[in-house]
């Protein structure tokens, strides 16, 4: 058969089978509604199985065919429920939840605010609070889960913590935290990272026996700390910490990682200037909430969700997003404690919370999800 022959051949079957989905999603819509105005269930699980049986035997004996046959029939359920459920209008309480937010939250962004940071003064997360608010009383605490405390009793509104850093990668402890405490994100905000080593004034590079910073700080300068053997790396709680130890102590053998702004502030002398591996090294933090507030030109969603452990679950949920046209700008998965190879996954979704697309999508979610959590919708600051 000829070349052109087969094209025009495998074009009518396209044509045929465009026709035909259109005609079977109709359909499909049209039993969901009269079995939910007869008080039944739109999803007729024993039909469906029935079905796809039938569809696989209409493969023939090839097995190959037969288990692709079972993934575009996967596919045309699950575009099937979530046109169903669009057309049914069926609003979840989660919606209604994003609907209240909208009517409820100020139009501007607070100018002012009690905030709690991880560290001391001159932490990066100070300097993501100061981007973030315009007068930011600061809370400093020593660790990330005393951010979350602050804002769980009321002493502090808003919490800032950094979620991921552009080389090293994710925060994973905050990750933990969020599943363990029902917060909001309600923005978050890019801060441009520059590592430097840091000493007391009249200290040499040869005099420097030990190096204190913060562990994701330690990650991004891997190169430079190779080019000093011997020297002894201490973890520590951030950066602001270890360039304070410094300037407190009474030795002259020890130095920090830590950023310009903390040699300024503590009186500390560089000796190296940005020695962080890559030049385009940033922190993204989030600012969280105890309430749910969603600010006007919330473009960015965040979720976490489990999904059921059988083959196919991710990636008929990625068909969902990719069927209604959303980007996905993050997917991150953490295990489950107390369930082995079992995930979290953490979704940053790119799209307007206005968008009819977008709540179809949580919609969707929550339907196919084991758990789902919606973490909040707001805007990021660079």
């Amino acid at each position: 058969m000829e070349l052109e022959t087969l094209q025009n051949e495998l074009q009518s079957v396209d044509d045929q089978l465009g026709g035909l989905f259109t005609r079977r999603m109709e359909l499909a819509a049209s039993l969901a509604k009269a079995r939910q105005e007869q008080g039944l269930s739109p999803m007729d699980l024993a039909g469906q199985r029935e079905a796809r049986i039938r569809f696989q035997d209409a493969a023939g004996d090839d097995k190959t065919l037969i288990g692709y046959a079972g993934v575009v029939w996967s596919t045309l359920q699950d575009v099937s429920q979530s046109y169903q459920a669009s057309l049914l209008g069926k609003n979840s309480a989660l919606t209604g939840r994003i609907s209240k937010s909208l009517e409820s939250t100020p139009a501007l962004f607070p100018e002012s605010a009690t905030v709690a940071c991880q560290g001391v003064e001159g932490a990066y997360a100070q300097i993501a609070a100061d981007k973030l608010f315009l007068n930011a009383r600061i809370s400093y605490v020593k660790s990330f889960e005393a951010v979350f405390s602050a804002i769980a009793s009321g002493f502090c509104q808003y919490g800032v913590l950094p979620l991921e850093n552009s080389t090293a990668g994710s925060v994973n402890r905050i990750y933990d935290l969020m599943m363990e405490y029902n917060f909001s994100i309600v923005r978050s905000v890019r801060v441009k990272v520059d590592h430097n080593l840091l000493v007391r004034p009249g200290v040499k590079r040869e005099d420097i026996k030990e190096i204190f910073s913060h562990e994701q700080a330690i990650a991004q300068c891997t190169e430079f700390l190779k080019a000093m053997p011997g020297v002894k790396v201490t973890v520590c709680e951030n950066t602001a910490v270890a360039a304070k130890r410094v300037a407190e102590s009474d030795r002259r053998d020890i130095a920090a990682l830590s950023s310009h702004a903390c040699g300024a502030l503590y009186g500390l002398d560089t000796l190296a200037a940005d020695v962080q591996d890559k030049g385009n090294n940033y922190t993204r933090f989030i600012c969280i909430g105890k309430e749910l507030e969603i600010f006007p030109g919330a473009d960015r969603t965040s979720v976490m969700l489990t999904l059921s452990h059988q083959p196919g679950s991710l990636y008929r949920l990625m068909s969902r997003v990719t069927a209604l046209n959303i980007n996905l700008t993050k997917l991150e998965s953490r295990p489950l404690p107390d369930r082995d190879f079992e995930f979290m996954f953490y979704f940053d979704l790119e799209t307007s919370v206005y968008s009819p697309r977008f709540i179809q999508l949580l919609a969707d979610m929550e339907q196919m999800c084991e758990t789902f959590r919606y973490l909040g919708s707001y805007s990021e600051i660079v």
